[in-house]
């Protein structure tokens, strides 16, 4: 995907968090791990949300077990870096045309 299409992608998504009530943090978190598309918050949870978009196919069958891994060691130095505590989960969000997709909660 290239990085124009990603963002478009993104800014989707994020448009959808804000009307579900999510307040935007941080977007493009990179580490040395890899990034974080968006980091929002709600209802004193933090949300890292990896966004992936497809004209047709399931956009999510892209986040193997590897990205999620790789996701999570972000997450982890993401915490660390801000000294955070609070709870957290890792979601996603898929875009197919005009349909938006949200998997809260990936991994428990």
């Amino acid at each position: 995907m290239s990085r124009e299409k990603g963002k478009h992608y993104e800014e989707q998504a994020c448009e959808f968090l804000c009307s579900k009530g999510f307040e935007i943090i941080e977007r493009n978190f990179y580490s040395r791990f890899g990034e974080i598309d968006i980091i929002a918050k709600k209802d004193k949870v933090l949300h890292f949300v990896e966004v992936k978009g497809r004209k047709k196919a399931n956009a999510l069958e892209s986040i193997t077990s590897s990205k999620i891994k790789k996701l999570i060691q972000t997450i982890e130095y993401y915490r660390l870096l801000h000294h955070l505590q609070s709870p957290f989960c890792l979601d996603a969000i898929g875009i197919y045309g005009d349909e938006i997709i949200f998997y809260e909660n990936l991994i428990m």
